[in-house]
């Protein structure tokens, strides 16, 4: 059995508990500890915001009750016909006896009664009795009402107890003026005067009978104007529209077949008292009970006795009546419909009164066998489990009454809502994530404003709000919003950390509560929380959420500045309320905090309180605030970064009218904009793409000269394409079967060529034969063919003005390579080199940038050539107007760390520039070119006035053509952006307090990486006891296939099967075990360029795929080799300068082996290395060299360059090795020399050593990574040589075979492998003992291997990978009787 089938021993292995503890604990040893690069939220997430969810919370139509119309028809002392009395019977109209006085006093004295209960409920309204009335009455009353009322509801309160009951024809009773009669009145009128909308209440007996026949009116006036609207002639046609009785609500005593109850220990209007007066009712009902015997001394006469005021929260009465309202809502919210909750709950002050006590009516009247009708028509909710609350808060209250009237004892409040919080903490603390919410979120809206409840009901709420944007809306659906704004006004200090925190959580869920805040000045709270350094969290109680104990200032200081950025956002009202509050002074106090989310949210926050505000820019010009936040621009942390570019952008995109300042200013901004060029992170370089394109539309007419000069000098020179320069034998042969390339999901959709029919759209923009003519069909250039469009991850790429390779030919003719050399530069030509920035942001190896970058750049091409005419322009002052000369000698200011500039006469330097164009003919009317980077030629800028106009076409221009034309295709407009804010907010409305994923012993994803770090530790030791007995042979081919492309670079996965072949433009996955193909896919990079390394980062845990390629440019994918498609996580431009026509030859002095071989060694057919990387997972740097004469490392973790170290050479770097214990980096050169350098050193000093022993080109130089490891090295010519880092001389020299084209050395066990032209591979032991020599694939026909293009070893297992340029891949492994044993 083979040493790779080792593996599955391991499930096996796992029930051995003692075997399991002792790996796990190796396992935390290493493993756990490594960090992990490219795994945060910004590389695993879309940069977007998160779904707005549709709030429904926020009542539209809100609504008052202004007029209130009473009807009572009593006839007091005389009963009607149709009802037979019981004898006693419920007597009691709105609490009066109307026979203890004369009739007509009654009347009057119930109806003064019932008003006032009314007024109870809503005190402002317009009442108006209608005692024992006439129809005419009614309707004078109605129309009256509604005429007053306009668009506002009217209520309508019915007391049918003195006449008849309602017909089953739609009728209601009323009088004659004599009170002989009882006349009927019908609904259908009714409906006509009181309009809509109202409300109806309707007490008497059969009162269901009115709610069917108000339907049915209604619906019949639905359907005549339906036929109204059809026929002109008919009658209602010609009347004004009669309101819909859509938003009509009625409240009737009982069904249609009930009569109202007779006991006569209730009221006659049970009804009308529930509504009105429902605590009355409900202590006197509690005393009815058989329960009530349980509660001695409590007599109904004793409930009349009841101290206090029902709005008075301290007295009995009142806390009940606080209670009985918490109780009432929580049912309805519990158990209504959200929207009609919303309608009935939340509309209208009164309506909500009289719902929450209808649903008390219910309770009570069901007991006596008499339903309550409404409509809309309500659940059941006479059973629901808070009864039982109300039910023991009324007995905990009267078992108090006699001691407290008799005695006049103190009364002991109820601990109803302390109980009720308890509950809602209880469901927060033990409950599951998938749940119904809590019953008790009503009641924490209650005790908001309650002094005794309110820090722990902010706790809770707080706690509610953190689990996500469901909680916040379903606190805001309750009511919660009119609470919090109100705490706002509050001065206790206690309650700064939980209001700031749940304000936050409301805002990153709803912004458009920004209003709200500004209209009550609730953004004075939250710039004052800014302003004030002390947060007072160490005065929170202990009893609450640890959270809020742990939570420090700075974080506070952030949610405050979040919430005034919401403020601020696109909203003028709330940007100059904040601008008068000292908002920009408070803001740039905080840049240089050390807490980078308040960082970042300061920047987000000015960014957004000046754009398109100018005033609030003014006021930032006056302090200074631009170059405050240049600062930021050099942050470790790339989301501080982004935001930087964002307020600069925002700062620089005002659209009012320029000064000379002003624009100074703008020049100022845009050049410490271009140095981010090469940022690490492509959050940071879509960021920039949008703030210059701030700046291209503020100077549109400038930048469209720019672009015309740039568009006739990119058609008037030629430059060589690297495609030309290759040999004939290394354009690589059609192959037979091209595969199919899986589809690639880059966030802008990365897709993969599959065959050349499909390329036909984006082919047609690419000159094809000055690219490269013939060879540009291989299968790896189709693939890269299509990244003229399929990179750019825009559709409309075949309509762009300038395609791909136009704007990469325009980059290159423009000398891009001196990008680095801004800084300095006369702001003269800013226009010229925000150009070049923009024209190499097209040419991003991130598909988002460079679409955002595409289109800014055709923008601007469109509107140049369409809106200005070339031939004007080009015919003036040309001399006055060019561009930076693409081959221009001026001075070249060079970032530091770096070497100074070569003579350009050397022909083995690496030079910083394109070659010349070839000399060409120019056109007669064109006059010489004449560079301005660096010489005294006039810019583009002496030619416009400094105060800018939106359309000016720029110098000589005719007005003739001034109109737009119609098929103008908008590419750019001032509201492009890159969703980076939205993105940062949802960071408020995810959990804060729960424990990541990661860190959750019991979660998934633990879990799996347990499982992985297991693996690890096994396939460490099992490797490692194979190695330690000493590998005698390595021939055993476990693995051959032949691969879609010609393999350039091959690297095993460190602990599982997987191995990973790149071509030159793609990558293959094999599993090495089964022999089965699981991915390819297409790397993305441009055709003239070539895959040259690639290492796998976070290969112990979850694994990412960094691939190099020759322009200098990074990429890294995920989700490759399993069932995913494969996308890229982020990518960059790890060496600008490193241009593929910038390659320097070897020395002079280099063996002419060296040239023989490049005819078959890939990576330097062009004479240069391409580009070359080293890892280091444990402290997450990245160490690239290549054609140039730079180390430059990268921290992963800050996505930025942290150090460039010279190499102090002429020549290439082929090969890069680094230990981060001892922080040296060793480098191989193209010119033979192996050179050693510590990185904790200045660049002047770092280079520490130089071992010249080689004559010729380094293929390899390793690093021993053990505390006193040697460097071996390894030349084109053979020999091998080991080093002592602190010796001058090689401690020992090996020869292997001459000729070498690819070379590895395995790091565990002493073995190295040489490939060779000469078509085989050799293995060696340190001693130099060759123990396998391999020619012929095994079994496959005894066919000779092909010319080797590349090997790797297993970074453990004793396997060797090997490509050869026949395209076919080949695993040789240990011999299988050692790995029997």
């Amino acid at each position: 059995m083979n040493s790779y089938r080792a593996l599955m021993k391991m499930d096996s292995e796992l029930h051995s508990p003692a075997l399991a503890l002792a790996e796990e604990e190796e396992a935390d040893m290493n493993d756990w500890k490594l960090p992990l690069a490219f795994m945060k939220k910004r590389h695993s997430e879309k940069i977007e915001g998160s779904k707005a969810l549709a709030q429904s919370w926020r009542m539209k139509d809100r609504m008052k009750t202004v007029s209130v119309a009473l009807v009572l028809c009593l006839n007091v002392g005389v009963d009607p016909p149709d009802v037979v009395k019981t004898s006693p019977c419920a007597r009691l109209e709105c609490w009066i006896d109307p026979l203890s006085m004369s009739p007509q006093k009654a009347l009057e004295t119930i109806g003064a009664n019932l008003q006032k209960q009314y007024e109870n409920w809503q005190p402002r309204a317009r009442y108006k009795q209608s005692l024992d009335p006439t129809v005419d009455e009614v309707k004078k009353l109605c129309t009256s009402l509604r005429r007053n009322a306009k668009e506002e509801r009217v209520l309508f309160h019915y007391n049918g107890h003195g006449v008849p009951r309602p017909t089953v024809n739609g009728e209601i009773w009323v009088f004659n003026k004599n009170y002989t009669q009882y006349i009927p009145l019908s609904i259908y009128d009714l409906q006509t005067w009181m309009g809509s909308p109202s409300i109806f209440v309707y007490d008497c007996s059969n009162a269901g009978i009115i709610v069917k026949s108000f339907k049915q009116f209604a619906l019949q006036r639905e359907q005549e104007l339906e036929v109204a609207a059809i026929n002109p002639s008919h009658p209602l046609a010609q009347m004004p529209l009669p309101p819909s009785m859509k938003n009509c609500i009625q409240l009737a005593a009982c069904e249609a077949s009930e009569l109202l109850p007779m006991n006569p220990d209730l009221p006659a209007d049970l009804f009308t008292s529930c509504l009105t007066t429902p605590i009355n009712i409900a202590l006197r009902w509690f005393c009815m009970q058989k329960s009530a015997k349980l509660v001695p001394g409590v007599t109904l006469d004793l409930i009349e006795k009841i101290p206090g005021r029902l709005n008075d929260r301290r007295t009995p009465l009142g806390e009940l009546n606080w209670i009985f309202t918490a109780i009432t809502d929580t049912i309805a919210w519990n158990v209504l419909p959200r929207d009609l909750f919303q309608k009935l709950f939340r509309q209208d002050l009164l309506v909500a009164s009289l719902f929450r006590n209808f649903l008390l009516a219910e309770r009570i009247m069901r007991s006596y066998n008499c339903t309550p009708v409404s409509s809309p028509r309500l659940p059941p909710t006479y059973m629901h489990a808070m009864w039982q609350a109300w039910d023991l808060a009324v007995d905990i209250c009267l078992s108090q009454l006699p001691t407290i009237i008799e005695e006049g004892t103190a009364f002991r409040h109820s601990p109803f809502f302390a109980e009720q919080l308890t509950a809602f903490q209880v469901w927060l603390t033990m409950g599951v994530e998938n749940r119904n919410p809590p019953e008790q979120l009503p009641i924490v809206l209650q005790v908001l404003l309650s002094q005794v409840h309110r820090l722990r009901a902010l706790d809770l709420l707080g706690r509610f709000l953190d689990l996500g944007p469901w909680a916040v809306s379903l606190a805001l659906s309750v009511g919660i919003f009119p609470y919090v704004l109100k705490l706002l006004q509050s001065s206790a200090r206690e309650l700064r950390p939980l209001l700031v925190f749940i304000w936050a959580k409301i805002l990153a869920v709803d912004s458009s509560c920004q209003a709200d805040l500004v209209k009550d000045n609730g953004h004075k709270y939250f710039l004052s929380v800014l302003a004030d350094n002390y947060m007072p969290v160490s005065n929170l109680s202990s009893q609450l959420h640890y959270y809020w104990l742990t939570i420090t200032e700075a974080e506070h200081r952030t949610m405050a500045v979040f919430i005034l950025a919401v403020i601020v956002n696109s909203y003028t009202t709330g940007q100059e309320a904040c601008l008068q509050g000292n908002l920009i002074a408070n803001c740039l106090e905080q840049l240089s905090d050390p807490h980078p989310l308040l960082r970042q949210w300061v920047a987000i926050c000015l960014g957004r309180i000046w754009q398109n505000f100018d005033p609030a820019r003014w006021c930032g010009v006056r302090d200074s605030a631009h170059e405050k936040l240049y600062t930021l621009l050099s942050d470790p942390i790339p989301e501080v970064r982004c935001a930087a570019v964002f307020a600069l952008g925002t700062f620089v995109g005002n659209s009012a009218e320029r000064t000379d300042h002003s624009t100074t200013i703008d020049h100022n901004v845009a050049m410490m904009l271009a140095q981010l060029i090469n940022d690490g992170s492509p959050v940071v370089r879509k960021e920039l793409v949008v703030a210059l394109s701030h700046l291209v539309v503020q100077y549109e007419s400038n930048f469209c000269t720019v672009a015309l000069q740039f568009i006739e000098e990119e058609k008037n020179y030629t430059v060589p394409s690297p495609a030309n320069t290759a040999e004939p034998g290394n354009l690589t042969p059609v192959s037979p079967a091209i595969p199919r390339l899986r589809s690639v999901n880059s966030y802008t959709n990365i897709r993969a060529a599959t065959t050349a029919r499909n390329l036909n759209k984006s082919l047609q923009n690419l000159n094809l034969n000055e690219e490269g003519g013939q060879g540009a069909f291989s299968p790896g250039n189709i693939s890269t063919s299509s990244s003229a469009s399929s990179t750019l991850g825009s559709p409309d790429n075949d309509e762009y003005i300038l395609s791909f390779e136009t704007i990469d030919k325009m980059r290159r003719v423009s000398s891009y390579s001196s990008l680095n050399s801004l800084i300095g530069v006369s702001f003269n030509s800013v226009y010229t080199q925000i150009w070049r920035v923009l024209l190499h942001l097209a040419a991003d190896p991130f598909p988002e940038v460079s679409d955002l970058a595409m289109r800014v750049l055709n923008s601007i091409a469109y509107k140049a050539t369409m809106n200005a005419r070339p031939q004007r322009i080009l015919d003036s002052s040309i001399s006055l107007s060019a561009p930076a000369s693409p081959t221009s000698k001026g001075t070249h200011i060079h970032p530091a760390g770096g070497s100074p500039p070569t003579p350009s006469g050397s022909s083995s330097s690496l030079t910083n520039e394109v070659p010349k164009p070839p000399p060409r003919e120019q056109p007669a009317s064109r006059p010489p070119y004449t560079p301005t980077l660096g010489g005294q030629a006039q810019p583009h800028s002496h030619q416009f006035p400094r105060t800018r106009k939106m359309f000016d076409k720029g110098p000589e221009q005719g007005t003739e053509d001034g109109d737009d034309p119609g098929g103008h295709r908008n590419y750019i407009c001032p509201a492009l952006q890159t969703g980076l804010c939205d993105w940062s907010a949802k960071y408020f409305a995810q959990p804060v307090m729960k424990i990541p994923e990661e860190h959750d012993l019991e979660s998934q994803v633990r879990m799996e990486r347990q499982w992985r770090f297991l693996r690890n530790t096994r396939v460490r030791r099992q490797s490692r006891n194979i190695t330690q007995r000493g590998i005698a042979r390595l021939d055993d081919q476990i693995f051959i296939n032949r691969n879609p492309g010609v393999p350039s670079v091959v690297k095993f996965h460190p602990f599982n099967t997987c191995i990973a072949v790149a071509d030159k433009d793609s990558i293959c996955f094999w599993d090495w075990e089964k022999g089965e193909r699981l991915d390819y896919f297409y790397n993305g990079n441009p055709r003239y360029t070539r895959i040259t390394a690639m290492e796998y980062l976070n290969g112990h845990d979850c694994s990412l795929l960094l691939t190099a390629t020759d322009d200098g440019a990074l990429r890294i994918w995920k989700n490759f080799a399993d069932q995913k498609n494969p996308e890229m996580v982020t990518a960059w431009q790890g060496l600008s300068d490193m241009l593929p026509t910038t390659r320097g030859q070897p020395s002079a002095g280099a063996h002419s082996l060296a040239r023989r071989v490049s005819i078959y060694l890939d990576r330097s057919k062009q004479g240069g290395a391409g580009m070359v990387v080293d890892w280091e997972q444990d402290t997450g740097l990245l160490m690239t060299s290549g054609d140039v004469r730079v180390i430059r490392i990268w921290d992963t973790d800050r996505e930025m360059k942290v150090q460039d170290i010279p190499t102090g050479a002429d020549s290439c770097v082929t090969s890069l090795s680094c230990d981060s214990q001892r922080s040296l980096v060793v480098a191989g050169l193209g010119d033979g020399s192996v050179r050693v350098f510590d990185r904790r050193m200045g660049p002047n000093e770092c280079r520490v050593m130089t071992y010249r022993e080689h004559g010729a080109w380094v293929v390899k130089a390793h690093l021993q990574k053990e505390t006193d490891g040697h460097i071996i090295s390894v030349s084109v010519n053979g020999d091998v040589r080991f080093f002592e880092p602190r010796s001058p001389d090689s401690v020992n020299v090996l020869q292997t075979v001459k000729g070498l084209t690819a070379l590895d050395i395995h790091p565990q066990a002493n073995l190295f492998a040489c490939g060779s032209m000469n078509q085989f591979i050799a293995v060696y032991n340190s001693n130099g003992d060759v123990i396998s020599n391999i020619k012929y694939y095994d079994g496959f026909m005894g066919q000779r291997i092909g010319a080797i293009s590349c090997l790797a070893f297993h970074p453990y297992w004793p396997h060797l990978a090997v490509g050869s340029n026949d395209y076919y891949m080949s695993i040789y492994s240990a011999e299988k009787r050692l790995e029997r044993r």
